[in-house]
């Protein structure tokens, strides 16, 4: 089992930065594949980025792609996820998912895909 717990939310203003940590704990992390998702108020939860923890892969949204970097830090078995750049369209909750994976492969962008989840983060970008 693994567990997730998401810190560094908070409010900023357009054009600001924040940096999300994700601290996974359970079990060795080194099979898997880290992901963030966000999901702003009436809409659904979104794919943001996702990295490999085995060979350190990254793949990132269009919509979040030059402005976001997911990275991880092995010997703290912890993700992150840096903002820059903030818009108020990037108001959300933010969580971060892992699965096990095997293939090296990193697209796994759908929410079914994961099968552990943290508990969110609320990120606010004002105008």
């Amino acid at each position: 089992q693994v567990q997730l717990v998401e810190s560094g939310g908070g409010l900023v203003q357009a054009g600001g930065s924040l940096r999300l940590s994700c601290a996974a704990s359970g079990r060795s992390f080194s099979s898997y594949v880290m992901g963030w998702f966000r999901q702003a108020p009436g809409k659904e939860r979104e794919f943001v980025a996702a990295i490999s923890w085995s060979n350190y892969r990254t793949y990132y949204a269009d919509s979040v792609k030059g402005r976001f970097t997911i990275s991880r830090d092995n010997a703290k078995n912890t993700g992150y996820l840096q903002m820059n750049t903030l818009k108020p369209e990037d108001t959300a909750v933010y969580y971060c998912a892992a699965r096990l994976d095997n293939s090296g492969r990193i697209g796994y962008t759908a929410e079914y895909e994961y099968n552990y989840w943290g508990q969110g983060t609320q990120v606010t970008v004002s105008s």
